[in-house]
């Protein structure tokens, strides 16, 4: 928890900018790459899209693992049916920080209200949206999801997603492979199955294979040979 009377929220991008950069700097000749999952990826897509090709030179690819895409529908798909288990853990997680930061600053909602809340929307619409600049959770939504700024990318980008992702209608992905015809930036993954940030596959339990880190890292190296490959060679005693 941060010190400060805001949280964060999947719009916020500043925080990956100032990590970034700062990064960059420390490390100015090591290639570069960075990965987001979920909401924290939907913040890296959207902070690509508001850069395009401002970028540090060493950043060389990104990747983004069950993106939500359109915090909006997404909202709406996690209210129903079984995918309601996951709001009931997201929600519950977002009532104790709620709370905790309450105590330091009392006048952002009375316990009793965030304790009544039953849905992220709910939640949005109490805390995210007014304490963060936004009219409601409907404003925040439109303003920070990361379907809009998808055509803008102009790093190489892998975005892994499996189409029974239970935070997320399957529609939403129909969308994006229509951007990616546009975009050859995007590298899109979408498999039938993966559920959210799961993508473990193999047949002994005690064994798993999580494809997704073992995919991410997998497209990285990819990228890092391909960039080295393009630069230009310095010949031996050259300054």
């Amino acid at each position: 928890m941060n010190r400060t009377r805001r949280f964060y929220h999947s719009g916020e991008t500043t925080d990956t900018a100032f990590v970034l950069e700062r990064i960059s700097r420390e490390f100015p000749t090591s290639p570069l790459a960075v990965a987001g999952v979920s909401l924290g990826g939907n913040v890296l897509l959207k902070f690509l899209g508001e850069r395009g090709d401002n970028l540090p030179t060493q950043l060389k690819a990104a990747a983004a693992i069950s993106v939500p895409f359109d915090l909006s529908r997404s909202a709406r798909r996690i209210n129903r049916g079984l995918s309601r288990l996951y709001q009931r853990f997201f929600l519950g997680s977002l009532r104790r920080k709620a709370h905790e930061k309450a105590v330091r600053f009392p006048d952002l909602a009375p316990p009793s209200t965030i304790a009544g809340l039953r849905t992220l929307e709910d939640f949005d619409n109490l805390i995210t949206g007014p304490l963060h600049g936004f009219k409601n959770a409907q404003d925040y939504y439109e303003r920070s999801s990361s379907l809009p700024w998808l055509r803008r990318i102009r790093l190489s980008t892998l975005l892994l997603s499996a189409v029974d992702d239970p935070m997320l209608p399957p529609e939403v992905l129909d969308e994006v492979r229509e951007v990616a015809r546009q975009n050859p930036a995007l590298r899109l993954e979408f498999v039938g199955r993966g559920g959210h940030a799961g993508f473990i596959a193999g047949w002994v339990p005690w064994r798993p294979f999580y494809y997704a880190e073992y995919r991410v890292g997998q497209f990285f190296a990819e990228q890092f040979a391909r960039a080295s490959a393009s630069e230009p060679s310095v010949k031996q005693g050259s300054r």
